[in-house]
């Protein structure tokens, strides 16, 4: 079992990772539901409704086209997914750490890709010598597919180290000392 040891994590990081675990794990689930629903939008654009791929900006890029157009945008975002899921790493311990890491792994190599757009938008070097920035990947899948799939790999471990955390067991709540388990009810008779 991964072992968890608080003393281990910035200071000012603690109260994040015990008494607050719950309520932040809760606002960065609905930022990230909100993001991956913007792609599904995106993809629904496109495939149902037949819209071309410039003019499916999801329902934010609708009002805000430049929204979707803006490489800082997508880079900030993947840098703050990325800080949120190091910081929330604390609070987790054993099966949940394990599949928590993992979409942290994940969005560090789609952190990397849109790092490599962001210098090539700010540089106009291409990757491919074409007209357009793009990603390692995005060579071999299209970029609206290859970043709903980005979203999705990274969501689904975070889910799955959610469930397992709030049902974790009392040796893995007694570790993170988290606000998130489930408590047992006591049996009255």
């Amino acid at each position: 079992m991964t072992t968890f040891d608080l003393t281990r994590s910035p200071r000012w990081l603690a109260p994040l990772n015990t008494r607050h675990h719950r309520a932040a794990l809760n606002v960065f689930m609905v930022v990230v539901i909100a993001h991956w629903a913007e792609h599904i939008a995106q993809a629904v654009q496109i495939y149902v409704l037949g819209w071309k791929v410039p003019d499916a900006r999801g329902l934010l890029g609708l009002p805000f086209p430049w929204l979707i157009k803006s490489e800082w945008l997508h880079y900030g975002y993947a840098l703050i997914m990325l800080v949120v899921l190091w910081a929330l790493r604390y609070g987790f311990a054993g099966r949940s750490r394990q599949w928590w890491n993992l979409a942290l792994g994940i969005q560090f190599w789609h952190h990397i890709e849109h790092f490599l757009l962001l210098i090539q938008a700010q540089s106009g070097w291409r990757l491919t010598g074409g007209g357009a920035p793009s990603s390692i990947i995005q060579l071999f899948v299209p970029r609206v597919e290859l970043h709903l799939f980005y979203n999705t790999i990274v969501t689904i471990p975070m889910i799955v180290a959610m469930v397992l955390h709030r049902r974790a067991s009392a040796v893995e709540q007694a570790l993170t000392d988290c606000s998130c388990g489930v408590k047992p009810t006591p049996v009255t008779v």
